[in-house]
């Protein structure tokens, strides 16, 4: 639940330079993953649909170290689109999980004592099963069932398929549509609440390298209402307008 009212936010320019996942996993000890809690670094999810799934991963890592977003996005010629958005849904996930571990000492129930992406925009939980009435919670406690409720998902092997070939559940866009407005969400607190820490874990050029990646495809395939991305439009504004001059 959100109040959309106008936002006037700051400007943070992107990195040109594309980090793939796979590095920041290899090199987490950078960003001082190591002195995390195991409740606090998640474990990387499997990317999902079998070999087919392995094999769109690792065009999305080429695409992306070629430094090309749209291409990136983009459904590659004859592949099944189910199997593109769980296979981003997945590498999505992982991303923003992997990102938002570093910030944990600084997201506390004293620092951020409820879920907001500034003082316009607060987020109530609900997952309509064990919460089924919205609930006011701190922005730790509102991440961590929000991160437990994506791995259900991407857990479950009837909406996410581990197997090539096996069929998705009728609600599989659905489900996604949800991950994607939830994991939105975080970037939006990371932005409005913690880019201080953010810049001095010197994680800027890999934060804004992870959303735009994320805000591209997002918009490519309508994953996200857009009153639902009002509290970063402006930032989302300058990298699509930067790639549009691109294009052209």
């Amino acid at each position: 639940s959100t109040v959309h009212d106008p936002h006037r936010g700051r400007r943070h320019d992107p990195c040109s330079v594309v980090l793939i996942l796979q590095t920041i996993v290899q090199t987490d000890t950078m960003f001082g993953l190591g002195n995390r809690n195991a409740k606090t670094f998640r474990p990387k999810k499997n990317t999902p649909v079998g070999s087919k799934g392995l094999q769109l991963k690792r065009h999305i890592d080429a695409t992306l170290g070629s430094g090309n977003v749209m291409e990136a996005v983009k459904l590659p010629a004859g592949e099944d689109l189910k199997e593109w958005l769980a296979v981003n849904t997945v590498d999505f996930y992982n991303a923003i999980s992997i990102l938002y571990s570093t910030l944990a000492e600084y997201c506390t129930e004293r620092t951020c004592e409820v879920m907001s992406a500034g003082s316009k925009f607060e987020y109530l939980w609900a997952d309509g099963v064990k919460i089924k009435k919205p609930v006011r919670l701190s922005a730790p406690e509102y991440i961590d069932k929000l991160f437990d409720w994506i791995e259900a998902q991407i857990d479950d092997e009837n909406v996410f398929p581990q197997q090539f070939g096996a069929a998705f559940p009728p609600n599989f866009m659905d489900v996604t549509h949800t991950i994607f407005k939830r994991l939105f969400r975080v970037y939006a607190h990371i932005y409005h609440s913690h880019f201080k820490q953010v810049c001095a874990l010197d994680e800027e050029a890999h934060l804004n390298t992870c959303f735009k990646h994320f805000i591209f495809f997002t918009v490519h395939y309508n994953m996200v209402e857009d009153k639902e991305l009002a509290p970063l439009s402006e930032l989302i504004d300058q990298f699509m307008g930067r790639a549009h001059q691109q294009v052209a």
